[in-house]
């Protein structure tokens, strides 16, 4: 055994846990496409008629899949609304019919040629993780074309007779719903980012899932022993028995932690000094809303709303909304949920949206500029947050990217005509929902005291914010390792924040990735964060360490911390005092200590 050589495969960690077994390959995609020019009018407009039923076929499919979902996937139905949208999308709908007519391609080779086209689009927008992500999306939807214009079924996923880690090049929203839950040990996938499809199905089922494992299907034969490690992204292809063991004891460790925690995810988020916060969910669709609530969510503390305006070839109109954002705040009631406006660029949108050429998007029309630049598509959206908010009266409505006062001044101004309008109308909405803004620029931090007197909250959205401030591209492998959250300037600007918005009297939440990290929570308790949003899957041990940790050591704990000068010297001192005084968290999840060490058997303690 001393000579065995396993494999390593480095991909994203997309919804947490360890799975151990053996690997089931989905044999999709290396369809092979034909390459022939089409001669004569009656042979473009027979390939044409080929395709449109493809089109048609692949629509009836994916209403079949939605109508034989089993119960237990049922939230997940809406996910395939998406690739249906996608199909008729004239970046891949149109521009393969012009292939076929002006190129004379046959119609497998127009698809490729549009799924390129529309890939290397999405592809480009690399500062956008959530872009990135739609990939995964028009991939799916291509696919499922071409294999019908080929003749080639879908593999069986009934097929999978025993516990089994599923490959794939990819694993759509339709897939993913098919599969037999109980036979699924992990999923691995070689594209895909944390907010695809496969990683949201996976995170609300609580299945280990890695995604962007490039060269994982080429790597893993049919019945491989692979370790999936759905945190740090890491796959083991046939594993050694040290690295079996290794991984067998972490997975032990982490499921009886997790399973003992999990216990107690309902209780307040409150410490032991009797310090209350709230601990809430971030989510983009109302098929996560089990997972938040299974997982102890207070409330929903951002609801992405970019999800219907992506990947569709028209604006989505204001009743889809109303009905989007009505059944969120039902579904919630009494529970206070958040709803972001729309937080895009103009380089993202689809074919509604005109096109602009700008040098750099990550600092051009985007977020709440982009809305007050469109003003009909953000009337839209408020007329339909605004009647959404008459029922249940639990919605709050938040601007993304605010820079200063003016952008403030002009969208309560919209807001105010939009009430109007509706009131005109006699249409019933919350007169008293509160309006908040995310604090994600430095500027807004230096502002911060004026906006706090404009504003009925404050959400830190740390993702921007560290980015913005240190200057740092964290998607840009040369300067990455430089995107820090403990950063001295970053806690400075934290709490430049939370003290103006309490000098004012209103309430400061943390809605970035910072949030979810159990290692920073003695931070934003002692910074006194308010309200802290998440991934559903973080609320159980994010409230286990809230419980179990005291306001006034945190406070005096941070108050050493904003006199430190680098993030190493904050980092060692963080690491250190969750060491001390969570040591089941610390020895569970921190990685670097996990790897030397031997994890011994968790004994039971209190949470």
């Amino acid at each position: 055994m001393n000579d065995h050589s396993s494999l390593t495969v480095k991909g994203i960690g997309a919804a947490p846990g360890i799975a151990i077994g053996k690997a089931f390959l989905l044999e999709h995609g290396r369809i092979p496409v034909p390459r022939y020019r089409l001669f004569g009018e009656q042979a473009v407009a027979d390939e044409c008629k080929r395709f449109e039923q493809a089109i048609a076929e692949a629509e009836a499919d994916l209403e079949t899949i939605k109508k034989s979902i089993r119960s237990e996937f049922k939230e997940h139905a809406k996910l395939l609304e998406v690739q249906q949208m996608i199909l008729r999308d004239p970046s891949i709908y149109g521009e393969s019919l012009r292939c076929i007519k002006e190129e004379r391609a046959n119609a497998q080779l127009a698809v490729t040629k549009s799924l390129r086209k529309a890939k290397e689009l999405f592809s480009s927008l690399s500062n956008d993780e959530y872009a990135q992500s739609r990939i995964a999306d028009v991939n799916a939807a291509g696919e499922r074309v071409v294999r019908i214009l080929a003749g080639h079924n879908h593999t069986n996923l009934e097929n999978i007779h025993e516990r089994s880690v599923i490959v794939a090049h990819d694993l759509s929203p339709g897939d993913a719903i098919q599969l037999q839950a109980g036979r699924t040990l992990g999923i691995v996938t070689e594209i895909g980012g944390i907010f695809s499809h496969t990683s949201i199905v996976a995170r609300s089922l609580g299945i280990p899932a890695v995604t962007g494992a490039e060269n994982a299907v080429r790597l893993i034969s049919q019945n491989d022993i692979v370790i999936v490690d759905g945190r740090t992204g890491v796959i083991i292809i046939d594993p050694s028995e040290s690295e079996l063991q290794f991984y067998a004891n972490r997975q032990y460790e982490m499921e009886a932690y997790l399973k003992l925690i999990s216990r107690h995810a309902h209780l307040p988020a409150q410490t032991s000094d009797n310090h209350r916060v709230s601990a809430e969910a971030n989510i983009e669709v109302l098929e996560e809303i089990v997972a938040a609530k299974d997982n102890g969510a207070e409330g929903i503390g951002l609801y992405r709303t970019e999800f219907f305006f992506m990947n569709r070839a028209e604006l989505p109109d204001e009743e889809s909304l109303y009905r989007d954002y009505h059944d969120l705040a039902e579904l919630m009631a009494p529970s206070q949920v958040t709803i972001r406006t729309l937080d895009l660029g103009a380089d993202k949108l689809t074919s509604w949206c005109p096109t602009l050429e700008e040098a750099n998007p990550a600092l051009g029309l985007r977020s709440i500029r982009l809305c007050l630049h469109y003003q009909e598509i953000f009337k839209t959206q408020l007329r339909a947050i605004l009647r959404a908010s008459a029922t249940a009266r639990n919605i709050r409505l938040m601007l993304p990217l605010i820079s200063g006062m003016a952008e403030i001044y002009q969208a309560k101004h919209i807001l105010r005509e939009v009430q109007a309008e509706l009131s005109r109308k006699r249409i019933p909405f919350d007169k008293d929902m509160p309006f908040g803004a995310m604090i994600e620029l430095p500027s807004a931090v230096a502002m911060a005291d004026l906006l706090a007197q404009e504003v009925d909250f404050f959400s830190i959205g740390t993702n921007d914010l560290i980015q913005y401030s240190i200057g740092i591209d964290r998607s840009n492998e040369h300067v990455a390792y430089l995107y820090e959250p403990l950063h001295p300037g970053v806690l400075r600007l934290i709490k430049q924040a939370v003290d103006a918005g309490h000098d004012a009297g209103i309430p400061v939440a943390v809605c970035g990735e910072m949030a979810g990290e159990p290692l920073y929570v003695p931070i934003l308790l002692g910074l006194k964060i308010d309200s802290f949003s998440m991934n559903p899957v973080a609320l159980p041990r994010v409230k286990n360490l809230i419980r179990r940790s005291s306001m006034k050591e945190c406070c005096r704990f941070v108050n050493k911390v904003l006199r430190m000068r680098t993030a190493t010297e904050i980092q060692q001192a963080v690491s250190k005092m969750v060491m001390r005084n969570f040591p089941e968290e610390f020895r569970v999840f921190d990685q670097n200590w996990a790897e030397n060490a031997t994890l011994p058997v968790l004994k039971k303690s209190s949470c």
